[in-house]
């Protein structure tokens, strides 16, 4: 005589244990279990399925939401280990002074493009849990399907590694706040003003306007010129005849009126100082300024810098050097003379 384990197998369901309890008849018994208890099932699984997708997407722009409010905890920054004799009384020790809107907009790029992968990632791995959950239910070996999946992601590992690469060095980006939209960059090949960072590639637009499609795999150093603070370095050239200790205070004297005054929308963030000379060279001695700006300031600084630097050289009759050359011409009669 059948039993309900032999109908039903060794784990029955409520549906297929109340049929066979109320009809005694293995086929309707079976019927009624394929095609009413196990698609409840599946129905069910799937229904959990999205709630947990749901869930899980919640909690994500959730942390979204928070990353984008509260601005990040960023190590404290020693001025004096970086270059510069006194840490100023106004200097950041935590990062920018003011959690300013580009702040906040790069914080939003940067939190939204994590939370879209994390969604990704998880809406993947869930239906993946749930379509093997059915799978089951409905007796379907998950062997050879596990295996098949194996050797498919093996050969998509090894076709697509690059794209992986890719994919994996934008995450770490992203994470590890390398770089942001607007933030001016030289990534080796190619250098510019960040317009997008994406997952696998990211765009350049460098200052002839030409637009740099650069894979995230392929950057190996980035040199990141638009973070907290930039610094102008300037080399005035002197004539050699200059009186050196005059032409400092001449210099000191046009850089101060400019960090004093603000003009020409320069954004001087420190008291502009002199390390002195420099450099000997064939023609003249290189007088170093030194300028600490906003970030991404310091190419409009040194622009206006030096056309002050200009018009205070000719106000005190400094000399700014040009090449001399000293050429010695012997004619035949002084040969024949010596």
């Amino acid at each position: 005589m059948e039993t309900l384990e032999d109908v039903c197998g060794p784990d029955p369901g409520l549906v297929c244990e109340w049929m066979w309890d109320a009809t005694g008849n293995k086929f309707f018994t079976q019927v009624i279990e394929w095609f009413v208890s196990k698609p409840l099932v599946a129905i069910a699984i799937a229904f959990a399925a999205f709630v947990i997708r749901k869930l899980t997407h919640r909690a994500i722009d959730r942390f979204v939401v928070r990353t984008i409010a509260s601005p990040p905890k960023l190590v404290p920054l020693d001025l004096v280990q970086v270059g510069y004799k006194s840490k100023p009384a106004d200097a950041p020790t935590s990062g920018p002074a003011a959690d300013e809107p580009a702040q906040r907009e790069r914080r939003r790029q940067r939190a939204e493009s994590l939370g879209s992968v994390l969604k990704g990632f998880s809406t993947i791995a869930i239906f993946s849990v749930a379509v093997l959950m059915i799978l089951g239910e409905f007796n379907i070996s998950l062997a050879p399907l596990l295996a098949g999946a194996g050797i498919a992601g093996v050969a998509l590992g090894f076709g697509a590694q690059t794209i992986v690469k890719d994919l994996l060095s934008g995450m770490f980006m992203l994470v590890e706040d390398q770089f942001g939209v607007g933030d001016v960059v030289d990534v080796g090949e190619a250098s510019g003003v960040v317009e997008t960072v994406g997952l696998r590639i990211t765009r350049l637009r460098d200052v002839e306007g030409t637009l740099w499609h650069v894979p995230n795999g392929e950057i190996r150093r980035v040199g990141n010129q638009s973070q907290l603070w930039a610094r102008t370095i300037l080399d005035v050239s002197v004539a050699y005849d200059t009186d050196l200790d005059h032409a400092i205070e001449v210099i000191r004297s046009a850089a101060h009126d400019l960090y004093a005054t603000h003009d020409d929308g320069a954004t001087i963030l420190e008291e502009p100082e002199v390390w002195g000379v420099e450099n000997f060279g064939p023609d003249s001695i290189s007088i170093r300024l030194a300028v600490k700006t906003e970030p991404s300031e310091q190419w409009k600084v040194a622009r206006v810098l030096r056309a002050r630097l200009k018009t205070a050289f000719d106000e005190h009759g400094i000399e700014i050097p040009f090449p001399q050359r000293t050429i010695w011409v012997h004619n035949e009669m002084d040969r024949e003379s010596e």
